[in-house]
């Protein structure tokens, strides 16, 4: 009796630490500065939470639980290790679809052996497996988009009818089981089929630019699902990893879809966002190409400059080379800053985590609210594979889908050189008036190979 009180006792101590190490991983999260040690301090916490689950009363399978918690922790150093930066947002699509699907399997299991005792927890654990299930399904349908395994949307005539159709049925059904009047196995099945069909036919018209707050949004009913199903297995480290999880991604999506002007409803329903479309908006004016000797002399003899990176230099890999860049025209006693826009890349940070790998100072760079009045006061405004997040047409044309989305104000600096592949428009197939302005123009080529010509035009300034 007293090992039973002491197993308890420790297996309850150890999820207040684990509380305790996911809230203030999540906090040191909040600065580039700490994340890194918030990421290891989460990291702790799970471990504490996975090891003291070995304790619980009745626990059982080890032989079938340790080989595959050391498959899943060789796989995910493995892939880790290989992904390329640029590939971030995928690997975090795949993984979160990972955690709702695991959410939905133990919501599945407690169904199939009948739900579990009263009412109330086998709601819950419909709940969770419908919401997991929807994120497992959508997210690997974001997946394929952002990998570009899946090049375009496919909409039709009363496809949002369809869902509803399909959610409705799939309540039903979870109705049925959660009162206990039918848990056959014809209706969990039915019910688990129709939440992964929904999840499919939900993300599948929505446009590859709008699937970084799809993500997002998925990351929250992952955080959700996992609650849930904590509630119904009596688990504390579940609850309190989902509702970190949860709401953490909830206040991740509000921030991206104000960050683009954009309601959720908008994001999943309105169709725009598009991949690979034809580029839309009709822009005066003509492009103005630039040699590199010409822009590097522009840069070294100006007085302040402001680098604005996109996901076009997350594609190069050219974030070193642009960091060298910077330290010649900061060696010249150039004022030199990094403007970052929120949903600058893929997802939020993208463009500081690949800054930082390349040792750019934190004191460098500033967001969108800390340096878009300084635009004005600034002789060159070097965009590097960014597009949408300069485009001045949202502060200009009612009829742009971006209108009233807070964008940088590249297009007040004096002078403004794009580091751009060719021609084309950005992700959401929007043209860019930026790059037709009289005051723009276009530095052609591979963000890494304009960077290193620009640093040899500079040197030979002297």
């Amino acid at each position: 009796m007293l090992a039973g009180i002491s197993a308890d006792l420790a297996i309850q101590a150890s999820y207040f630490v684990t509380a305790v190490l996911f809230i203030m991983g999540l906090k040191r999260m909040s600065s580039p500065v700490t994340a890194r040690s918030g990421i290891l301090w989460a990291g702790a916490g799970m471990l504490v939470a996975t090891l003291i689950t070995f304790l619980y009363p009745g626990m059982s399978n080890y032989g079938l639980m340790l080989p595959a918690m050391l498959v899943g922790a060789v796989l995910a150093w493995w892939s880790g290790k290989r992904v390329a930066m640029t590939n971030i947002p995928q690997m975090i699509a795949l993984y979160n679809g990972m955690g709702g699907g695991a959410a939905a399997a133990i919501a599945a299991v407690e169904l199939y052996r009948g739900g579990t005792e009263g009412y109330a927890s086998t709601t819950l654990a419909v709940a969770g497996g419908i919401i997991g299930a929807v994120s497992f399904s959508g997210s690997a349908i974001a997946f394929g988009k952002l990998q570009g395994l899946i090049t375009r949307s496919i909409r039709f005539r009363g496809q949002q009818f369809l869902n509803l159709l399909l959610l409705a049925v799939a309540l039903v059904l979870g109705a049925l089981v959660a009162a206990h009047f039918n848990t056959s196995l014809g209706v969990v099945t039915g019910f688990f089929v129709l939440a992964l069909v929904l999840g499919l036919t939900m993300t599948l018209p929505i446009g590859g630019a709008d699937m970084p707050v799809v993500i997002s949004l998925y990351n929250a009913l992952t955080g959700l699902a996992v609650a849930l199903e904590g509630f119904v297995l009596n688990n504390a480290a579940m609850i309190i990893a989902g509702t970190v999880v949860g709401s953490a991604g909830t206040l991740l999506t509000q921030l991206m879809a104000k960050a683009m002007n954009r309601s959720l409803g908008n994001v999943l329903f309105s169709g725009f966002g598009d991949t690979g479309g034809a580029a839309t908006g009709e822009v005066g004016g003509s492009l103005k190409p630039i040699e590199a000797s010409d822009a590097g002399v522009m840069m070294a003899f100006a007085q302040k400059v402001i680098v604005v990176p996109g996901y076009g230099m997350a594609v190069a890999q050219a974030q070193h080379k642009v960091w060298e860049l910077s330290q010649l025209l900061i060696d010249r006693g150039v004022q030199l800053r990094f403007a970052i826009h929120p949903v600058a890349g893929r997802m939020p940070g993208h463009m500081n985590v690949l800054l930082a790998e390349a040792g750019v100072p934190y004191d460098l760079i500033s967001d969108l609210d800390e340096i878009n009045a300084e635009f004005e006061t600034a002789d060159v405004a070097l965009i590097i594979g960014a597009n949408d997040v300069v485009n001045p047409v949202a502060r200009t044309d009612k009829s742009s889908p971006i209108y009233g989305m807070p964008i940088l104000n590249a297009d007040k600096a004096k002078n403004v050189i794009v580091i751009k592949r060719g021609q084309g428009a950005g992700f959401s197939g929007i043209e860019n008036a930026l790059f037709y302005l009289d005051n723009t123009r276009m530095l052609y080529g591979d963000a890494q190979k304009a960077a290193a010509e620009l640093i040899q035009a500079i040197k030979a300034v002297g």
